[in-house]
């Protein structure tokens, strides 16, 4: 058989398509690339995106800011001093990216000025914080990144 360049071409395009084929197969199959989307009902929740761009400006113009470190107990999220304990109502989301399993949610039910997220539920690594709460009818939203 004579090899020319329309069986040089043809040869290309027949590799080319097996390849991208074989790439298509192992992504969508292979567990390792499996990406979750943050929620499931992303859509219904962008809809309450400008709520959220509020109260993320409500919590910048705080004059105490609210601080998130971490401590030997675990993770302390310190409110400011004139704010009463009582009256803040809300929740801590903390999301891990690399592993859906371990995202978790704690109600803000507090009678000092700091909540305390305990250290055997964090694992090194990274963490997104989504510290929503009302205090007064007015919302406040804090969103934070920590390595852990």
């Amino acid at each position: 058989m004579k090899f020319n360049w329309g069986t040089g071409i043809v040869i290309a395009i027949v590799a080319f398509m097996s390849f991208i084929l074989y790439m298509v197969i192992t992504m969508s199959t292979d567990k390792t690339y499996s990406y979750d989307l943050v929620t499931e009902k992303y859509y219904q929740e962008e809809l309450g995106f400008q709520d959220e761009i509020n109260a993320e400006k409500n919590a910048l113009e705080l004059k105490d800011k609210i601080t998130i470190q971490r401590s030997e107990e675990g993770l302390k999220i310190t409110f400011p001093e004139e704010f009463s304990p009582e009256k803040i109502k809300g929740k801590v989301f903390l999301y891990r990216p690399s592993n859906k399993q371990l995202d978790f949610e704690i109600p803000i039910s507090i009678s000092n000025t700091y909540l305390l997220v305990p250290e055997k539920r964090l694992l090194d690594g990274r963490w997104n914080i989504n510290l929503s709460f009302k205090y007064n009818n007015k919302e406040y939203l804090i969103k934070k990144e920590i390595q852990y």
